[in-house]
């Protein structure tokens, strides 16, 4: 594995996250292709043996679990048995099976305060280690998340760095049409927290907004494209459901390569 990410080597974990989407066939793509950049990336070059990672948008556990594949933690044989019977690597992450996964998460709205709890609970500890929370946009539309941003800036949990998957899609369609949060940003900076916005395929660019130091808390907006990579997929909420056909799968590796 490379010592520093790089767009080549997202495009291989790319191949490899639409094969174990294809051979399980499981749907939830887009999600997935919009995140697995930020998570490669943390996974790589950030997160330590006692920091912690919440993916609070629980749909994207494909990335997770491709990422942890990277590591060497997961193997073949196990990334084959994703979204099956008895299967220990469900749809949504699972608790108390791997020591890289603290909680079970996927029902929009509470990654972000089990997170926030823990951060705090490393804070009067008095360690040094990081929590990172994976939101997505579509989750801001959540009381509870909202609960926790009120919970995290009063602490002032500057071991916390949040990070938002803005794809702008949903299950339904658009989040500006659905229940719009427009513009983010700006609500966010409401907030006794440092808010930076980047685009979210640009490792580069990710790396300089995480290693910007505060003493609050710190929310990343990913700019992201649901499906990035793959033509047909890009930008379609359908691909938040849909597993792919043999023709289609064969079409988004070319597309990948």
């Amino acid at each position: 594995m490379p010592t520093k990410i790089t767009n080549k080597y997202s495009r291989i974990i790319r191949q490899k996250l639409l094969w174990m989407h294809f051979v399980t066939n499981t749907g939830h793509i887009g999600g997935n292709l919009s995140s697995i950049d930020i998570i490669l990336l943390l996974w790589h070059e950030y997160i330590g043996l006692y920091d912690q990672f919440f993916l609070s948008k629980g749909h994207s556990a494909g990335a997770l679990y491709v990422a942890l594949w990277s590591k060497g933690i997961l193997s073949d044989d196990s990334l084959k048995s994703f979204h099956g019977d008895d299967t220990l690597l469900p749809g949504h992450p699972p608790s108390n099976v791997y020591k890289e996964i603290p909680f079970a998460t996927g029902s929009l709205g509470h990654g972000l305060s089990l997170a926030a709890g823990s951060a705090l609970a490393k804070k009067l500890k008095g360690t040094n280690d990081q929590i990172y929370c994976l939101t997505s946009d579509g989750e801001w539309q959540e009381g509870s998340t909202w609960e926790a941003l009120i919970f995290l800036a009063h602490h002032k949990l500057k071991n916390l760095t949040i990070f938002v998957d803005q794809n702008s899609l949903q299950g339904f369609g658009k989040v500006g049409d659905i229940s719009s949060m427009d513009n983010l940003e700006v609500k966010l900076k409401g907030f006794d927290v440092e808010v930076i916005t980047c685009n979210g395929h640009d490792f580069n660019a990710m790396r300089r907004a995480i290693e910007v130091m505060t003493e609050i808390p710190k929310i990343i907006i990913l700019k992201t494209i649901k499906g990035k990579g793959v033509s047909f997929m890009e930008n379609d909420f359908k691909w938040h459901y849909l597993p792919m056909s043999e023709r289609e799968y064969i079409k988004a590796i070319e597309e990948i390569n």
